[in-house]
């Protein structure tokens, strides 16, 4: 095995270990890459995900500042020899990846790379990921490459285990999907019954009280206050609902794991590219962080929906005691007073007054070939 900081068994249980332990795929991309890149005394690490078009879904590294990662930009949807890995079922081990003629060169802020080595992560057939490692921290041999046999052979191992952890976190966020799904149509369905049944009350209380008013005006007043108690109540029983329907992920993993989550899946199923960057934001009251989600959401609708945008990008940054909200794309714009005066918001009426709501403020930038910005700021607590 390799002579790195952390070779040997311990460390290779350690990463182990730590791969298991995480049931979010984000968190367990993570962990795999940094597990690889300590366990085999590497400068860069990255694991690409891929999508369905030959390309890469999720892009994640270890090694890089994220201030290098900004500098670098939005990655080109394949990798050259990383997107050849994902067709491909053996390891690649380079002397000098710049040399090899599937090579494409990288984005002037990327850091310089040399000695390589990656292979693919698999479960049975299907490709879940490709690995790779960069520069290989002792000095390399003349004319050859920094990883040996050895690490392939480790790289190997903790790819097998990858798959596995990988694998039982999609599976994870998948059964949370459905009893989500499930809750809420459970919900609909008890919000269906309920609702339905108070405002059929009410509107055989009214036909009453409208045909009591001339022979018996008093029966009649009876009968409209009664048409007041079955209107609250059908409020209240709709407010309980909207409660219950906070977003689950809210609850469980906090705004900034949901949006993550959330813009992940978005760009995987559309064709422009979707990021997501947050900066020291920490948990915001529960009704705050609700409207900056919906805010996001609507948002990224219009976007993906109505602009033809090829690149939108979220950020979440912290402001004072709260955070403020970004969400920018590159798409046709528009001009937001001659949206308003023909009638049509795009769902900007709602998203003022979410912000509004919970005493934040939005405010949106756009004109037309000039893309979009929608930025909302909320106080904190």
């Amino acid at each position: 095995m390799s002579e790195g900081p952390r070779s040997g068994l311990s460390a290779v249980s350690a990463a182990l270990l730590a791969m298991s332990r995480h049931l979010e795929v984000r968190d367990v991309l993570k962990t795999i890459v940094a597990s690889a890149r300590e366990l085999l005394d590497a400068r860069y690490a990255a694991l690409g995900v891929p999508d369905d078009h030959g390309g890469f879904a999720q892009f994640v590294v270890d090694g890089v500042s994220d201030a290098e990662w900004k500098a670098i930009g939005p990655l080109p949807r394949q990798h050259g020899i990383l997107a050849a890995m994902l067709r491909s079922a053996r390891a690649e081990r380079l002397a000098d990846v710049r040399e090899d003629p599937r090579f494409e060169g990288w984005p002037p802020a990327h850091p310089d790379m040399s000695d390589f080595l990656g292979l693919p992560i698999r479960d049975g057939d299907e490709v879940l990921g490709a690995l790779f490692l960069a520069n290989k921290n002792r000095a390399k041999p003349s004319g050859g490459c920094g990883f040996t046999e050895d690490d392939e052979e480790l790289l190997a191992i903790l790819a097998q285990h990858a798959a596995i952890a990988l694998t039982n976190a999609r599976l994870h966020e998948r059964g949370r999907e459905l009893t989500i799904v499930e809750e809420r149509s459970r919900l609909a369905h008890e919000l269906h019954d309920a609702v339905s049944q108070k405002l059929f009350s009410l509107r055989l209380t009214a036909q009453a009280a409208a045909a009591l008013v001339d022979r018996d005006p008093a029966r009649a007043k009876g009968e409209l206050q009664q048409v007041a108690a079955l209107a609250a109540e059908a409020a209240d029983e709709l407010r309980a609902a909207v409660v219950e329907l906070r977003p689950t992920g809210l609850d469980e993993d906090g705004l900034i794991a949901t949006l993550r989550t959330h813009i992940q899946v978005l760009d995987r199923a559309h064709s422009a590219r979707v990021t997501f960057d947050s900066h020291g934001v920490r948990a915001l009251p529960a009704a705050q962080e609700e409207a900056l989600l919906r805010v996001a959401q609507e948002a990224l609708h219009n976007a993906l929906r109505h602009s033809g945008a090829a690149l939108v990008e979220v950020t979440l940054a912290k402001c004072g005691q709260g955070a403020v909200l970004r969400v920018t794309d590159d798409g046709s714009g528009f001009d937001p007073t001659a949206v308003r005066s023909a009638g049509r918001h795009l769902g900007l009426v709602s998203m003022r007054d979410r912000a509004s709501g919970v005493g934040g403020r939005l405010d949106v930038e756009s004109a037309p070939g000039k893309g979009t910005t929608i930025e909302m700021e909320v106080p904190g607590g």
